[in-house]
């Protein structure tokens, strides 16, 4: 008898240990998006097309158009300005260039939403740079490895046929601090975005384009909370962009 009471005491307590845990997973996970949806976070403002120059005189003239969703929209900046696109369009102006940045970037896209909204629009603006940062919706959207490879592939393709742009193709950063993914939400999302950005670096070089590791140059970094994460702990404040911007463009003047 005192056997049988050990049992089902023992498994009482399994059951109830499951339980904790299914509770922890649930309330973890949901503290995610409510956290991230409590800060209200917006695109900073939605004009579409900037003007660049660092010198008023300069007479060479470079079209650029920043693809993606939220990060490429400045979402956790005050203004567009304080963007990675646009510190990026700075750099890339130098003395010598005006830059005509044109933001077909949207909060929340996917690669489909990116196929089907933004991408024809981009194409039209026939620009002589594309930087392409998008599929963090994707991770967190559930969308599979396959799915997220054939889109991309998609817009690689329409993206080399049908402009002359020298493309520049961003890759997943860890985005979330400690605080907000909690475990085991941080293992599988890390493990997604490295699994996601093993596919973008294959087609970069099928279609040899020019891959920038955000991902490892930032990833200690953006583990942890600080000034570099904007109120909701998982898009990238004013001096996040900055940082990114910084290593983007060193990158890709290599």
């Amino acid at each position: 008898m005192n056997k049988f009471k050990f049992k089902k005491t023992y498994f009482f307590l399994i059951l109830v240990a499951i339980l904790v845990l299914i509770i922890y997973i649930n309330r973890s996970y949901s503290h995610i998006y409510k956290t991230i949806d409590s800060a209200g976070l917006k695109s900073p403002d939605r004009v579409q097309i900037y003007l660049i120059t660092n010198n008023m005189t300069a007479t060479k003239t470079l079209t650029y158009v920043a693809l993606g969703d939220s990060l490429s929209a400045g979402v956790g900046a005050d203004k567009y300005e304080e963007s990675f696109p646009y510190l990026l369009g700075q750099y890339l102006a130098g003395n010598d260039y005006q830059i005509t940045l044109k933001n077909h970037s949207l909060p929340g896209a996917k690669t489909a939403d990116l196929l089907a909204e933004l991408l024809p629009a981009a194409i039209k603006d026939n620009p002589d740079i594309i930087t392409l940062l998008v599929g963090v919706n994707d991770v967190h959207g559930g969308v599979s490895n396959q799915e997220f490879a054939d889109n991309y592939e998609q817009i690689l393709k329409r993206l080399t046929v049908e402009t002359k742009a020298g493309i520049y193709i961003i890759n997943l950063p860890r985005l979330g601090a400690n605080n907000l993914l909690l475990p085991p939400h941080n293992y599988r999302f890390d493990s997604r975005t490295q699994e996601f950005n093993k596919i973008i670096q294959e087609l970069a070089a099928k279609y040899q384009i020019k891959y920038i590791d955000l991902y490892t140059y930032t990833h200690s970094l953006f583990r942890k909370p600080g000034a570099h994460y904007a109120s909701d702990l998982f898009h990238p404040s004013a001096e996040g962009y900055k940082i990114w911007a910084d290593l983007i463009y060193a990158d890709l003047s290599k």
